[in-house]
């Protein structure tokens, strides 16, 4: 986008700047200059947001909502081009994990009742940067970016979002925003579970054995491309009509969970190193039979009850009888079979997301888009995402990457800061 380049050049400029004014005594920081729409004095954004949780009824559109300002010296505020909707983002709206989330917003909610309302969902995010911190150091006004925004803050169904630089990552180049949006939130939660959980890296995973029950969603499509750039072996369950996408990301081997018998398939197969499974129920029951016994084998699920006890015992009960039945499961398995059962969860990690960016930018690994809506569709998006057997992700367009208009109100804002502060250097420089 012309803006972008504008902001970059505009950036590389004031950097030496900067430094010179700093050295008179000015206090000057062009990292933290606002380059963005002036409209509603810029105080308030458009955001879907949702006010109790329930069904698709309970999402409105407003365009009152406070833009969530820079609070720490640490964050950056982010205008949304693209956004994706996950699993999770249907659940929260239902009320999913609200005890423990708001807790997490809220360390001192657990002494009073105040709501945690309004909420805006949504966990993916693409956009380009238009304020910072003070001890920010990664980023600057106008790079683009793409993050996975924690399911504790707010999402980004909504023209802005504030996060800490250590959740950001800066956008791989061949990707628009709308294709980038559709890989962050997956990307960081296979990380987690492959790598902090499952214990695998780039240098470890080569001829490794990996099975991912249920690959063609967002998680599967990511898991495989990563593992197969990583030089594994993975064998992936899915429905028929899928097999032609997880085949073409790279699966070795696919099964057909709907035919009845994917265990018995899976069971004639080599063992595996580890599974991934992200279906839960009653798959572990047979999978675990599946890996390799007293050879350091991992099951990774990532689908656990600890959110659900929570909601349903309270935090205390909850948390107690979560840790409990994890530790049982953990002693069963590794003395019966030499196998470590784990849990795996979702880490916000920007530098993570720098190595995945890498590999965009290589090749490796593709976005999987299935569907894509406007900013004015979401409830209509989150239909989409209900009906289940996902081929990718969907993906919301919050701002069309087209908007000229946009882009030339945000080259003027910018030249004329530009102007500005050229002059404070003059002034500095004659004093």
């Amino acid at each position: 986008m012309a803006s972008t380049r504008l902001l970059s050049l505009f950036n590389a400029k004031a950097a030496g700047s900067t430094k010179t004014l700093a050295r008179v005594g000015c206090n000057v920081c062009f990292r933290r200059s606002v380059c963005s729409s002036p409209s509603r004095l810029q105080s308030c954004m458009a955001a879907w947001v949702m006010d109790q949780y329930g069904t698709n009824g309970v999402l409105r559109f407003t365009e009152e909502f406070a833009i969530p300002a820079v609070s720490s010296a640490t964050e950056v505020m982010i205008k949304v081009h693209a956004a994706s909707l996950n699993p999770l983002d249907v659940s929260m709206r239902g009320g999913y994990g609200a005890k423990l989330l708001k807790l997490r917003r809220d360390p001192l909610s657990v002494m009073d009742n105040d709501s945690e309302f309004p909420l805006i969902l949504g966990r993916d995010v693409s956009g380009v940067v238009v304020n910072c911190g003070s001890e920010v150091t990664h980023f600057a006004p106008g790079d683009e970016v793409w993050a996975a925004v924690p399911p504790w803050k707010q999402g980004s169904l909504a023209e802005f979002v504030t996060l800490t630089e250590y959740e950001v990552s800066h956008k791989p180049k061949v990707l628009s925003h709308t294709e980038a949006a559709s890989i962050p939130y997956v990307a960081s939660t296979a990380l987690s579970a492959l790598v902090n959980t499952g214990g695998l890296c780039r240098d470890s995973t080569s001829n490794k054995r990996v099975l991912i029950t249920g690959g063609s969603g967002g998680v599967g499509t990511f898991s495989i491309q990563l593992l197969k750039a990583w030089g594994a072996h993975v064998t992936v369950t899915c429905s028929p009509n899928a097999e032609g996408l997880v085949r073409g990301l790279g699966a070795d081997e696919v099964v057909d969970y709907t035919a009845g018998n994917a265990a018995e398939q899976l069971g004639v197969m080599e063992r595996f190193d580890v599974i991934l499974d992200s279906v839960g129920g009653d798959t572990e029951q047979w999978a675990i039979g599946l890996l390799k016994p007293w050879s350091g084998s991992k099951y990774v699920t990532l689908v656990t009850p600890l959110l659900l006890n929570t909601d349903s015992m309270g935090l205390l009960d909850g948390t107690f009888h979560t840790g409990f039945t994890l530790q049982t499961k953990a002693m069963q398995n590794i003395i019966s079979r030499g196998i470590f059962y784990r849990w795996g969860f979702f880490a916000p990690d920007g530098p993570a997301l720098d190595e995945i960016s890498k590999l965009v930018d290589a090749g490796k690994i593709l976005p999987v888009v299935e569907a894509q809506f406007p900013f004015t569709q979401v409830p209509q998006a989150f239909q989409k995402l209900e009906q289940g057997h996902a081929r990718g992700k969907t993906v919301v367009r919050v701002a069309e990457e087209d908007d000229r208009q946009a882009d030339e109100l945000m080259q003027n804002i910018c030249t004329k800061a530009a102007e500005s502060q050229q002059e404070v250097l003059e002034t500095a420089k004659q004093n």
